[in-house]
């Protein structure tokens, strides 16, 4: 006998031609600056899923090309002080 309670929703994927799934990020953790060969970077945490936690480190050139309003928003929220 099926039990409803077990019951898991699914996400709404888009699936390209290619069989790749695009994926958005769903926010922005720490900012850091690291040194590589002399010239400073500046790299932003990106989180990819809110439930497993699963994010990269990408330039935020990058970021910032990619998700502009991402970006603005969490600077935003930084700069404020409580």
């Amino acid at each position: 006998m099926p039990d409803p309670s077990h019951v898991l929703e699914a996400e709404d994927l888009q699936i390209r031609g290619d069989l790749l799934v695009e994926v958005h990020p769903v926010g922005l953790g720490d900012f850091q600056t690291r040194q590589l060969k002399g010239k400073f970077i500046s790299l932003v945490q990106v989180i990819w899923d809110k439930w497993t936690g699963d994010s990269t480190w990408e330039l935020e050139e990058d970021v910032r090309r990619s998700y502009p309003h991402m970006l603005q928003v969490s600077l935003n929220f930084r700069n404020k002080n409580f």
